[in-house]
């Protein structure tokens, strides 16, 4: 999903398209600048989850009210959307009728990995990230939102946050998304080896 026109005036910055513009929050005018604020935004929701005196239990992490809250904090400065379920059709994810139904199966899944050891904490942490990119909840940002309560679950485990291919943004076309998506496309047929070898690479 893009959120700008395709067309690049003179001064190369591409503006935010009219029909996405309505759901910002705040006046943005070039792609570079909704960039640097989303950035900036999804940092303050990153700090605030890996805070020292911050807590989290596993059963508090996949609450899906709070899984849900994540988002609503890594936007809400600059989307009406944060952390509203999708209400859209997307080139990915489920239809947005089954959206509440897979989220919050999802969380149920996710608990009783856990619960009954099905898989390692790794593989459980990358399964997770991997369910919820396919349900893509949200307008935008299902892909960030993922990675970061996926590695705020992999330190409840007492492991380190995951590197992602190195700490490359995924958001930019690059090789190390096209190994990301690659990775997730194994995934789609239950070959998880390749992505979770990829996060912690």
């Amino acid at each position: 999903m893009t959120v700008f026109n395709s067309a690049t005036p003179k001064g190369g910055t591409t503006p935010v398209s009219p029909d996405e513009e309505r759901f910002l929050k705040i006046s943005v005018s070039s792609l570079e600048d909704l960039n640097q604020l989303e950035r900036e935004n999804i940092l303050e929701a990153r700090n605030w989850l890996f805070a020292p005196r911050r807590k989290l239990s596993v059963d508090q992490l996949l609450d899906p009210l709070f899984v849900r809250d994540l988002h609503h904090r890594m936007f809400r400065h600059i989307w009406k959307w944060s952390g509203k379920f999708r209400d859209c059709e997307l080139n990915i994810g489920v239809e947005p009728a089954s959206i509440q139904q897979r989220y919050f199966s999802l969380m149920a899944d996710v608990k009783a990995w856990v619960e009954f050891g099905i898989f390692p904490p790794d593989e459980i942490c990358i399964r997770f990230h991997h369910a919820l990119v396919v349900v893509h909840p949200w307008r935008n940002g299902s892909g960030r939102h993922a990675r970061l309560i996926a590695d705020r679950l992999a330190v409840s485990f007492g492991n380190p946050p995951f590197t992602w291919g190195g700490g490359v943004a995924l958001e930019a076309k690059g090789d190390t998304r096209d190994l990301y998506l690659a990775a997730m496309k194994q995934a789609d047929r239950r070959e998880f080896a390749r992505l979770m070898a990829f996060a912690r690479g």
